[in-house]
């Protein structure tokens, strides 16, 4: 497919000017903002999937650890004054 795209003179010196510096063909330019601008649109934007990765992440293996909240810092606190 071929495509036509006006930019403003000013727009398109510095983009010429940052393609030649870095070697990158126009096109290669072109068609990876596309891609990236595509791939950003079907991402899901929902906190919960966008977190997925991090959430967890350094969990403790307890899961009632939030409830017993008290009680351990009670417990950690009796070791601490008997030494231990």
């Amino acid at each position: 497919m071929t495509v036509s795209l006006r930019l403003e003179k000013n727009l398109e010196a510095e983009l010429r000017q940052r393609l030649a510096h870095d070697g990158i063909p126009l096109s290669d330019f072109i068609r990876q903002a596309i891609l990236e601008k595509l791939e950003r649109e079907t991402q899901p934007t929902d906190p919960y999937t966008l977190g997925r990765g991090r959430f967890g992440r350094h969990a403790s293996g307890e899961p009632d650890r939030s409830q017993r909240r008290k009680q351990i810092i009670r417990e950690r606190l009796h070791a601490r004054h008997r030494g231990g």
